[in-house]
């Protein structure tokens, strides 16, 4: 029985706000004590903005007293609602570090389009979460800050690069928190933090008006603990601003509705074979994806194997791509001694990267794009594993004296979600499926049974279906009443 403010859905949270049932101001002490309490084990925060957050709250009070009409307290959905934003993406008046210790602290003077977004529909700053450095990587241990760690088992990191945004709302300190996916950055701490976690289309969410879409590969969106504030949060971000270079329509109603909607018979690829590299797929990530297949099948849709999009040496052209992502990172030459090894190897192979194989690399990830639609033409949704693995250890992906071998763990730790960047398409993680792992080496039980996702795939613009679907799955294989120990 939901008894807690802490419980509460982000949207239960602005309906119990608008009907008086409680109050911004008593919402924000209680996700600031949470905050406080339980944000530094996990990792979760690289600040607190309780000043801007009481700000925040004395407008949404002010909000909440008005004789509002329906259509503008739809322009306010999440009034009252703790929304904390990724510490790569600038907040007016807060510092941005990065998650980098060769960058000096800045304080930012304007806010990121999503936070304008995200302020304009009553949400509360509660802080900056913790991401690694520039958001490279997929786990969350920056060297400005602790690691980001699961609340579901300390020992186990949170995910990368939106690690502290998976902490922070699996912990329930929020209810939805900003995040951003250029890899699986989205994805992988959902599956790590027993999330749901999608990552829009290419042009579904603007990085401006200040950022740049680049290679296309990173994307805004949100974590949450259930698929219709994924859904709410994607109405909020999914807005243009001038100059936008890529465009999509927008929903036929909203994103939010989509849930309430009949997927209709849908076509089910399943994919169980890693894309990226050869790895090894552990038999509880197979158990999830199969049990799903099996739920999907019982619902009434058709599920088959599907063969994976393209062969795995294509995708060196993403790792071009990536290496000269993390050179652009504005660092000044005196500083790279402080960058993190991983880091500097990137940067390195960056270098290499000359003006004839970047152009060559891009124009491989599209024909890569083709090559995937070519493939799938005949499926409507791929369902895989999230991660090849259940949620790794802290300190276990990371090896700062081999940064190659860091990125390969890397790699077999994710060997699905960077395709959904390749190619534009949308993601969602849902937490479907939990285990008691068997007791070898680290994994031994610990009396709470871990989060593993499975994911979903669709075509370019099809968050509706995804949406409809997640909302399907989710009512009948519901995952509310799970909590992790420090609940």
């Amino acid at each position: 029985m939901v008894t807690e403010i802490h419980e509460l859905t982000a949207l239960e949270l602005a309906a119990a706000v608008r009907a008086g049932e409680t109050s911004p101001h008593e919402v924000l002490s209680h996700a600031l004590n949470r905050a406080e309490r339980l944000g530094p084990d996990l990792g979760a925060f690289i600040t607190l903005t309780p000043e801007l957050a009481r700000h925040h709250a004395d407008a949404a009070a002010g909000a909440a007293a008005e004789r509002l009409t329906a259509a503008e307290h739809r322009e306010r959905p999440l009034l009252g609602v703790p929304c904390p934003v990724k510490d790569l993406s600038m907040v007016a008046g807060v510092p941005t570090r990065a998650g980098s210790a060769a960058v000096e602290e800045v304080v930012a003077e304007v806010d990121d389009g999503v936070v304008t977004l995200l302020r304009a529909a009553g949400t509360m700053m509660l802080g900056k979460t913790n991401t690694p450095e520039f958001g490279l990587p997929a786990y969350t241990e920056p060297a400005i800050a602790p690691p980001a760690r699961s609340p579901w088992d300390p020992r186990r990191s949170a995910g990368g690069s939106s690690g502290g945004a998976a902490a922070a709302v699996a912990a329930g300190i929020a209810p939805i928190a900003h995040a951003s996916d250029g890899g699986g950055s989205i994805r992988i701490p959902a599956a790590a933090c027993g999330l749901v976690g999608l990552k829009p289309s290419r042009g579904r969410v603007s990085p401006g008006p200040y950022g740049v879409d680049g290679a296309g590969f990173a994307v805004h969106g949100v974590l949450t603990r259930d698929v219709r504030d994924t859904a709410a949060g994607l109405d909020v971000l999914a807005q243009p601003w001038p100059g936008d270079t890529y465009t999509l329509p927008g929903p036929r109603t909203s994103f939010l509705d989509a849930c309430d909607r009949d997927p209709g018979r849908l076509r089910i690829g399943v994919l169980i074979q890693p894309v990226i590299t050869d790895t090894e797929v552990d038999p509880e990530c197979l158990t999830a994806v199969r049990e799903t297949a099996t739920l999907l099948q019982e619902l009434g849709h058709d599920v088959e194997p599907a063969p994976v999009p393209f062969p795995a040496k294509r995708w060196s052209s993403f790792e071009a791509l990536w290496a000269v992502l993390a050179l652009s990172a504005p660092v000044a030459p005196e500083a790279e001694d402080r960058l993190t090894p991983l880091t500097r190897w990137l940067r390195d192979a960056g270098r290499s990267v000359s003006g004839l194989k970047y152009a060559q690399a891009f124009n491989t990830v599209q024909l890569i794009t083709r090559e995937a639609a070519a493939t799938w033409a005949e499926y409507d949704v791929i369902l895989s594993p999230t991660l090849a693995r259940p949620p790794a250890f802290v300190g276990e992906l990371r090896d700062d004296d081999d940064p190659a071998a860091d990125f390969s763990a890397q790699m077999a730790y994710t060997p699905w979600t960077s395709v959904w960047n390749i190619t534009g398409w949308p993601a969602v993680s849902l937490p479907l499926h939990w285990t008691e792992l068997p007791a070898t080496g680290r994994d031994e039980p610990h009396g709470t049974p871990l989060p593993i996702g499975v994911m979903l795939g669709g075509r370019l613009g099809a968050e509706e279906g995804l949406l409809s679907l997640s909302a399907q799955l989710e009512e009948a294989r519901p995952w509310r009443h799970r909590r992790p120990p420090i609940w």
